[in-house]
């Protein structure tokens, strides 16, 4: 796969959320928005996570351009015996159509890039939720890179590429994997809602979610 074909840096141009933020912090530097068999391998229904472990890959592979970390992002094939060499899946979940979450992606993105993750977990959505926006403020201004959530009751991974907060709560800005189907323009795949800010509490509130933000700053 030619990864240039795919969509860059498709959160640009896109409306803020709210017209008097307190505080807004999104990703910093270029990366590719991989989703669903944008390299030809089908995937849909099982392969959303790999997904966004590949646009957390690009991104560090286009930021340390200079360095061992210069790599394109692992295919899923790659991912999945990755997986398997490190002693966290059997031999059997290569070439399988089993998912994986944040707890996988850390361990992914440390093996290809050798760049730790801090793994976040948020007992559950709304409130609890909410109080974690500080820490991805935080995250965004100190690494600047996307990161991955993923949840039990909503188990969809989604890729984490901002944070907008005003007094009456906070917005993520999420890259959806699911999309299928032909490149689009980063103003296109806003349009249909591929992009998009979502309030915290439009999540499910009875979900916990895990986040997976790749601490870039210790490896520069």
């Amino acid at each position: 796969m030619e990864i240039t074909t795919l969509s860059k840096n498709v959160h640009v141009g896109l409306l803020l959320p709210l017209v008097n933020p307190l505080k807004c912090s999104v990703v910093t530097g270029d990366y590719f928005y991989f989703h669903y068999g944008c390299d030809g391998q089908d995937d849909k229904g099982w392969g959303c996570g790999y997904r966004t472990i590949q646009t957390m890959a690009s991104w560090i592979s286009h930021n340390f351009p200079l360095t061992d970390k210069n790599r394109p992002p692992p295919s899923l094939p790659e991912i999945q015996l990755a997986l398997v060499a490190m002693g966290d899946k059997p031999s059997s979940f290569s070439c399988s159509r089993e998912w994986i979450g944040t707890f996988e992606a850390s361990l992914v993105i440390d093996h290809f890039y050798d760049v730790p993750c801090k793994l976040v977990h948020v007992r559950g959505g709304g409130v609890q939720l909410e109080q974690v926006a500080e820490e991805l403020h935080q995250h965004f201004e100190k690494h600047g890179s996307p990161g991955m959530m993923g949840g039990d009751r909503d188990n969809a991974s989604k890729g984490i590429l901002g944070v907008c907060t005003g007094d009456k709560g906070s917005y993520l800005l999420i890259a959806d994997p699911h999309y299928w189907g032909c490149q689009l323009e980063g103003t296109e795949l806003q349009r249909q809602g591929w992009v998009a800010w979502k309030k915290v509490s439009s999540l499910d509130q009875y979900s916990f979610y895990n986040l997976c933000l790749p601490q870039t700053v210790r490896k520069k």
